[in-house]
């Protein structure tokens, strides 16, 4: 097997403290599932076992939980969004979360709200499809350089989109201001002072998919790869199975892209660290400049390594899971779903594997969650990836 060396930059938490989280566990997940299970066409993502890849990888199992099949959205997202969404119904209606149903809800014919949001795309797309289901609005702002396949993804819902000339975290400030001079709810999955109601329930309602996982696995994952914007789903996720299995039972990787990468210089330094500047990287989703403050705790305390990426590793691991080896899965996974996977892909084919994988704990007995959050939410993007080569290998 050939090798070439991308760049990725892990560092070990030198904060670890593996402990339990009162607002992310496991009964937050079941609460939020229960409803999710009241919408029509819910059912778990499948989890594929890349059995020849890990014999190749020298590990026991890579799992990987595919979200691209989340109900016909193509992305993990909408499970924080619908959840959310729900609980803001109920608090402004008086309404008991345990008997909300999305048909019930409409038959009330209370006069719509309007939410808003800032999104790279498939937050965004959630909020848009909860807001038509429940003939509510929905204003969706969108960062700078989002791509036409995205907008028109949301516009297709029927709600309104507006690209700013800003990055992400300013265009999350803007939608902020215009909410409030508009009367409109925001549904943000990242906090500031003042607005942590909802960013919470939208995190507790990610965990869905791990309390789907942990249904799914035969055996509990040694290992899981989290990729990180601000943080919420992997924060979300990782709560969920801290407290499950027990604080310090599976060894979490946070993976960020190298321009957006807050979360790894926060886990540097052992407090939150923002990033600045545009953040171009084809991981959409995952560029995000400033840590989400109530997950940031539980990812300091539970986050075994931080690792930081070039681009060509997420698209790495787009070619990888979309023509696998032997008889394993065929996975359609976008730029961040494949940022974790591609952190596997080149530890396959790195000059220094071994000792990479033995930083990390890889070993024989190793089983390897990652979940794939997205699949091919910008086709155009995907087939310049994985058909055209775009940020691929060059070997000597």
């Amino acid at each position: 097997m050939s090798q070439f060396e991308l760049n990725m930059q892990i560092v070990d938490n030198a904060h670890l403290q593996p402990q339990r989280d009162p607002q992310f566990n496991a009964e937050a997940a079941r609460q939020a599932r229960r409803f999710h299970r009241t919408l029509s066409g819910y059912a778990p993502t499948p989890i594929y076992a890349l059995d020849n890849f890990a014999r190749a990888l020298g590990v026991s199992k890579v799992l990987v939980k595919d979200e691209s099949q989340r109900f016909d959205l193509n992305a993990f997202k909408m499970l924080g969004g619908t959840w959310a969404i729900a609980r803001l119904l109920c608090k402004v209606w008086q309404l008991n979360i345990a008997d909300f149903s999305f048909d019930a809800f409409r038959q009330l014919a209370h006069p719509p709200l309007t939410f808003a949001t800032t999104t790279d795309g498939n937050h965004g797309r959630g909020v848009a499809w909860a807001a038509r289901a429940l003939g509510q609005k929905a204003v969706i702002y969108m960062p700078k350089g989002s791509s036409s396949a995205r907008v028109r993804h949301i516009t297709d819902l029927g709600a309104e989109c507006i690209v700013t000339d800003m990055n992400y975290d300013d265009t999350v400030r803007l939608t902020q201001r215009q909410a409030e001079q508009h009367g409109w709810h925001v549904v943000q999955d990242t906090a500031w002072e003042g607005y942590e109601e909802v960013p919470r329930w939208i995190m507790q309602g990610y965990a869905t998919l791990a309390d789907e996982a942990v249904e799914q696995m035969e055996h509990p994952p040694t290992h899981v790869l989290l990729q990180a914007g601000v943080g919420a789903m992997a924060a979300g996720v990782l709560g969920y199975l801290v407290d499950h299995y027990g604080p310090g039972s599976v060894r979490a990787i946070v993976v960020e892209p190298d321009r957006a990468d807050c979360l790894y210089r926060s886990g540097q330094q052992g407090s939150i660290v923002n990033v600045g500047g545009e953040m171009n990287t084809i991981m959409a989703g995952l560029a995000c400049g400033e840590p989400n403050p109530l997950g940031w705790p539980l990812l300091r305390n539970n986050v075994n390594h931080f690792i930081s990426c070039e681009d060509r590793v997420a698209a790495l691991g787009m070619r990888v899971l979309g023509n696998p080896l032997g008889n394993d899965a065929r996975i359609i996974s976008g730029e961040s779903g494949a940022a974790c996977f591609g952190v596997l892909a080149s530890l396959l084919h790195h000059p220094q594997s071994a000792a990479l994988k033995e930083r990390l704990q890889l070993t024989p007995e190793s089983r390897v969650l990652v979940i794939s959050t997205e699949g091919d939410t910008d086709p155009q993007h995907y087939r310049e990836v994985v058909w055209e080569g775009k940020d691929g290998i060059t070997h000597n």
